[in-house]
């Protein structure tokens, strides 16, 4: 959407492509605090922003999902879901990432039936029921807090590596509803029709138990959602659009790319909405420059 609000601003003809507009900000935000001029707003509050504040502009928008992006002379042909094609002088992929997977028994079984990636949207199912938290960042910290405002009790699975800033780790540290379990990994899922246990690891002692939890929530990160232009740029080690961090420019001429499935290395709404921008003003100097 700030892609589309500055490329319209340069006077470009602009269509966005979206399967949802706001994507994991509005899955996923509980509460953002830290973009500039807003104090605190849910992630569906923040987008709802973005989205009329794209409407003052001449962005034409349609609802489908990119099956591929091929080059096509001194352009591009993108096709959709829908069976529709489009032409392009320049592409400018902001298709963010998707839940990465926990892989472990009992995760795809009970999927929809207690397990799940957005707490936002299945949060208020658990009141007053015991669930579970699996990650180490920020995502997973805010969705146990979150949880706890539901839930009777919420167990946060941390890994090695814990890297939720401090000011989350302090909220779940004096949150009673929560607890920690350093250094614990998830081994199975296990239930009936529905989650009703968790195995879990200690990595210090390699000692297993069973969790009894109706709700286990994966928040491990996510996976850039980018298989449809796999043949038009160079990937990270993540899987990530490798871009050029000043112009958001790929290894193919005219395809740019922000957000969360380029390889920025902060993931944060802010972050996101300023690579929009310079890819479009970007674009549009190509555009210039190449009439």
């Amino acid at each position: 959407m700030a892609a589309g609000i500055y490329g319209a601003r340069q006077k470009l003809k602009v269509l966005l492509i979206t399967k949802e507009f706001g994507g994991q900000v509005v899955k996923k935000a509980m509460a953002i605090e830290n973009y500039p001029g807003i104090e605190t707003a849910t992630g569906e509050e923040l987008m709802a922003k973005f989205k009329n504040h794209l409407k003052h502009f001449a962005v034409e928008t349609v609802e489908d999902e990119i099956l591929k992006i091929e080059k096509q002379g001194d352009g591009f042909l993108i096709a959709g879901k829908s069976g529709a094609k489009w032409q392009s002088k320049t592409v400018l992929i902001a298709s963010g990432a998707d839940p990465r997977l926990l892989k472990v028994p009992g995760e795809n079984k009970f999927l929809g039936k207690g397990v799940g990636y957005c707490v936002t949207c299945d949060g208020p199912l658990f009141k007053d029921k015991i669930v579970a938290v699996v990650g180490g960042g920020n995502s997973a910290f805010e969705a146990a807090l979150f949880l706890a405002g539901f839930a009777k009790k919420v167990y946060l699975l941390e890994p090695k590596e814990v890297s939720a800033d401090k000011i989350n780790q302090d909220r779940v540290i004096k949150n009673s509803i929560i607890e920690n379990l350093p250094l614990t990994v998830a081994r199975e899922i296990k239930g009936d029709d529905f989650v009703r246990a968790l195995t879990i690891e200690n990595l210090a002692t390699s000692q297993k138990q069973d969790l009894a939890v109706e709700g286990v929530f994966i928040e491990i990160g996510y996976s850039p959602a980018v298989i449809f232009v796999e043949n038009l740029v160079e990937f990270s080690e993540k899987g990530e659009i490798k871009i050029d961090q000043q112009t958001g420019a790929t290894i193919t001429a005219g395809l740019f790319a922000a957000g969360d499935a380029t390889d920025t290395k902060v993931k944060q709404v802010v972050v996101a909405a300023a690579g929009g921008a310079k890819a479009a003003l970007a674009a549009s100097q190509y555009i210039r420059e190449t009439i």
